[in-house]
């Protein structure tokens, strides 16, 4: 364990034996770590000697947490009732804390129309430096973005895809680092394939060691080195500028995720023209996007009614019987993953 995530409380056991377990079924549980931090620090500050949490403790350490939102109260009360419960199980009895109403967003993705993606495609091929940085991932943007739409997986997802991973002769990517800690095949279609030998070809040219060993990244910077989300927002914003799409901010985008949600969509609307039912295609849709449940993806075929409203004459009854909608146009409060 890194040395920022060395907890040293009573409780530090525990946390340990809890991220072995999330480690053991393939989850890498980052910001259970943090969070588990946080409670670490607490307990040290709190001089708890006896590994025995209690309604106490918890209350205690509740009135601290001014300044979080709902979500990440959630978040964090829900690593709580993990730990709690296996310090029970082996043995030492804890105050489990019930976990607060799950809160949902308070914001409506954005769904970029067909002409918002050519033009962000266009605009992002068009983009040219005006002076030398070794340090830019401008080579890596147009191929990136198009891999995000094409496929709809997260920006995260992307970038953790190494050089071993991509399968081009079979026409697929493998994930490896996701969400939700399952490996999973994404497929490669032939437009977005041509793009991919492209950007590799020109990428492998540029007078870099490794740049095409098994291990190395396969989105990477004008130096070679890897580059992480925050440097893709960056470019994204400058394109949504150009293309005339205001940037609301504070987390309300536009975001780089909301073209897995434009993904989605889009998809789910060519399914209806090509005269699939949207509540059978579905489950296939689930799968493409990573999701462990239906209830997950069902949201997208609500966000989709209420842009196309005339794509829910093509849904069956009986379809929508079995996934049933829980009002007929999309509710701002509704979840999206």
């Amino acid at each position: 364990m890194s040395e920022q995530f060395n907890y040293k409380s009573v409780l530090a056991p525990y946390m340990k034996h809890l991220l072995e377990i999330k480690a053991s079924a393939g989850i890498c549980a980052y910001r259970m770590k943090w969070i588990l931090k946080e409670f670490d620090d607490f307990t040290i500050k709190s001089n708890l000697t006896d590994p025995h949490i209690t309604a106490d403790f918890i209350t205690t350490w509740r009135k601290t947490r001014v300044d979080d939102c709902e979500r990440t109260i959630y978040a964090k009360y829900s690593v709580w009732s993990q730990l709690t419960t296996l310090m029970c199980r082996t043995g030492c009895p804890c105050f489990m804390p019930k976990l607060p109403k799950q809160p949902y967003p308070d914001f409506t993705p954005y769904i970029f129309t067909h002409e918002q993606i050519a033009s962000i495609f266009k605009v992002c091929d068009e983009y040219r430096l005006y002076d030398v940085r070794m340090g830019t991932s401008l080579i890596a943007m147009p191929t990136l973005l198009r891999l995000l739409y094409s496929t709809g997986i997260r920006i995260s997802e992307a970038l953790s895809i190494k050089n071993e991973d991509v399968h081009l002769d079979k026409r697929y990517i493998m994930l490896r680092k996701t969400k939700n800690g399952t490996e999973r095949i994404v497929p490669v279609c032939d437009s977005l394939y041509e793009v991919l030998v492209e950007y590799i070809s020109y990428r492998n040219e540029m007078p870099i060691a490794n740049i095409t060993v098994p291990k190395g990244q396969l989105f990477v910077k004008a130096d070679g080195t890897s580059f992480q989300t925050g440097t893709a927002y960056q470019h994204f914003r400058k394109l949504l500028k150009q293309i005339g799409v205001p940037h609301i901010g504070n987390h309300h985008g536009p975001r780089v995720h909301d073209l897995r949600h434009t993904y989605a969509v889009h998809a789910l609307i060519q399914m209806g023209k090509n005269g699939m039912d949207l509540y059978a295609g579905l489950p296939i849709l689930s799968v493409c996007l990573g999701h462990h449940s239906l209830s997950a993806t069902e949201q997208y075929v609500r966000l989709t009614f209420a842009m196309y409203p005339e794509l829910e004459r093509l849904c069956s009854p009986v379809n929508a019987f079995v996934y049933p909608k829980m009002c007929k146009a999309y509710d701002d409060n509704d979840r999206l993953c």
